[in-house]
């Protein structure tokens, strides 16, 4: 990080998911900002993740959220998926940042931004961990609200990973609009 450079942290959930879009989130900390439980949002568990969500949102500088699709997944691919759903949070941030950092080691330049990929920077940098969080809870949200438009496939639990109990749901059930076609699981 550069100190005085509004840094955007960027992540994204539901790479590995048969249902559901792929969720990203961009967030913006005040300089030097950290918080105890600001980690990594795999570590946390759901109570946290709600508590840390609620503070992410009031003392963030800007946060945002983007998806893609299950349709957009399966047309252009999981990766440039992700990547995408990371553009779409980007541009939805009210302020504009001088630099991206983003989990992971694939990224394709957003506008004139500098940016910088970091394997597992969700446990390094905590604008990324606050990413993290908010990707997982609003994806979280999502499939719960899924699972009661389509009931039988556990996604209240699952949120659309490859469970057993997801599996058996679409071998009885079949597809539905929100299942990625073209992932193995689904075909």
């Amino acid at each position: 990080m550069t100190p005085g450079v509004l840094e955007a942290g960027c992540d994204e959930v539901g790479r590995g998911c048969l249902a559901g879009p792929v969720v990203a989130a961009a967030v913006i900390l005040p300089d030097g900002y950290s918080h105890e439980w600001l980690i990594d949002s795999k570590k946390l568990s759901e109570a946290r993740r709600e508590e840390m969500r609620a503070v992410i949102m009031r003392d963030a500088v800007a946060w945002a959220t983007g998806m893609c699709s299950p349709a957009e997944i399966d047309d252009i691919n999981i990766l440039n998926a992700s990547i995408e759903a990371m553009h779409r949070a980007l541009a939805a941030l009210s302020v504009r940042p001088g630099a991206i950092i983003v989990d992971g080691n694939r990224f394709k330049p957003f506008a004139d931004i500098p940016h910088t990929t970091v394997v597992k920077g969700d446990a390094t940098y905590a604008n990324i961990a606050a990413a993290s969080i908010m990707a997982k809870t609003t994806r979280d949200h999502l499939m719960a609200a899924l699972a009661g438009r389509y009931p039988g496939y556990g996604w209240e639990r699952n949120v659309g990973y490859p469970t057993a109990e997801h599996l058996a749901g679409i071998a009885s059930l079949g597809l539905t609009p929100e299942h990625r076609v073209t992932f193995k699981g689904c075909k």
